[in-house]
């Protein structure tokens, strides 16, 4: 059994209804698995064959399906590589690079190599934002643009408040629903089929645990490849006024947006991320 679920059947459960989700995915795409030191790795591509490159990386707890209602819009003009973050709900291998090392670029290295890439616009969400972010850090030549939706790793993880809304999940469903809400910022008539998605991957997944690794100012202040930087006003998770004022002062050609009201499921961003990334 891979030790990232709660079971073999909680695994089979997560993995048959990311596939049948896959069959119905909203544009031709191919599936690949990529060999990397950290397993096999799992890469949804669409668009055509000679457009620009745009690699995604999702949040914690999710899979390629985060990019589900962008795909048809952004595999028009680019070539799309939803990639399954190692060590997550979806069909890459369960292993998990040590964060406070190299080891996570060092993958995503051998990742885009198997792809055949060698400079992409990047984008990233949550704990993928962390990644996009550790990457255009340490391997800057490699991106031409930079987009990070709720990232870790700028603001500071707002740990206490995870563990107080973790206590609600022993209060079965209802506690578990309202948790999710909670800390997500899914709590509208409209967030219901996005939140049972989520409630379900968490009922068999053990999420990771440590803190992210806090990017410093001198890493930050050596971003030169154009960025934009979307957070949620009432992000739970993070820290997203610490986020927002720190790459405005950092990286100040940055685009940074606080959207207001939102937590941190920072959701319909198909049309700012086209812009930026067409601009």
């Amino acid at each position: 059994m891979d030790t990232i679920y709660h079971s073999e059947e909680a695994a089979q459960r997560i993995r048959d209804r990311y596939r049948r989700e896959l069959r119905s995915w909203p544009v031709p795409a191919e599936h690949r698995h990529v060999p990397t030191g950290q397993g096999k790795t799992f890469v949804l591509v669409a668009g055509p064959e000679q457009a620009p490159p745009l690699v995604l990386l999702h949040g914690s707890g999710a899979n390629a399906t985060t990019w589900r209602a962008d795909m048809a819009a952004w595999a028009e003009p680019f070539r799309v590589y939803a990639v399954d973050l190692v060590g997550e709900p979806g069909l890459s291998a369960p292993s998990r690079p040590d964060l406070a090392t190299e080891a996570s670029a060092l993958w995503l290295d051998e990742v885009l190599s198997g792809l055949g890439l060698e400079r992409v616009a990047l984008a990233g969400m949550s704990l993928g934002g962390w990644t996009a972010l550790d990457y255009a850090i340490r391997r800057p030549s490699r991106l031409s643009r930079l987009v990070l939706v709720c990232p870790g790793g700028v603001g500071a993880q707002r740990r206490w408040r995870i563990l107080g809304a973790g206590l609600l999940m022993l209060f079965g469903r209802r506690g578990r629903v309202a948790s999710t809400g909670y800390l997500t910022g899914l709590v509208g008539p409209g967030d219901r089929e996005v939140l049972e998605a989520v409630l379900d991957n968490f009922a068999g997944f053990r999420p990771r645990t440590e803190q992210l690794p806090i990017f410093t100012d001198e890493g930050l202040r050596a971003l030169t490849m154009p960025v934009q930087v979307t957070v949620g006003e009432r992000d739970r998770m993070f820290d997203s006024a610490g986020t927002a004022r720190r790459m405005r002062a950092l990286v100040p050609h940055a685009r940074v947006r606080v959207l207001p009201g939102v937590g941190h499921a920072v959701l319909d961003q198909t049309e700012p991320v086209l812009e930026f990334l067409r601009a």
